[in-house]
């Protein structure tokens, strides 16, 4: 765009909206921040600020190590209340949930409920003649 304009190429606005295949007010407010701060304003990347984080980097860690530790937690709800006792931090189910499985890329790993009626010995004739895959 702003070759054409210097080099006389392009001398009107239709024309340079049309080559760039850009809508005429998109031009335009190129060009003013071109005229107010030159090509640095013009290749300037704004990024949206969003919402600070909750968990510090120290937290992230200190959960991180209870989450490899043999205790760890047994579910997303406990580790709400661990956060909530250990740094007074209020963090939604749903947040911490995206935060450990998806960011950490950990499980919370919990054995099924078995039986205490279950009997031993069919468990075990069972396990030899189930077909392995």
């Amino acid at each position: 765009m702003l070759w054409w304009l210097k080099t006389e190429q392009v001398m009107q606005h239709q024309e340079l909206s049309r080559k760039l295949g850009r809508d005429g007010s998109t031009v335009t407010r190129w060009l003013q921040k071109y005229r107010l701060g030159g090509l640095g304003k013009l290749l300037e990347v704004k990024t949206a600020l969003g919402a600070a984080r909750k968990l510090t980097p120290e937290m992230r860690y200190r959960l991180v190590e209870k989450l490899q530790s043999p205790t760890g937690f047994s579910s997303y709800g406990q580790i709400v209340k661990w956060l909530d006792q250990e740094f007074n931090v209020q963090v939604k189910y749903k947040t911490v949930y995206r935060l450990v499985r998806y960011e950490l890329k950990a499980k919370l790993k919990v054995p099924r409920p078995v039986s205490k009626d279950q009997d031993e010995f069919a468990v075990s004739l069972f396990k030899k003649t189930f077909p392995s895959p």
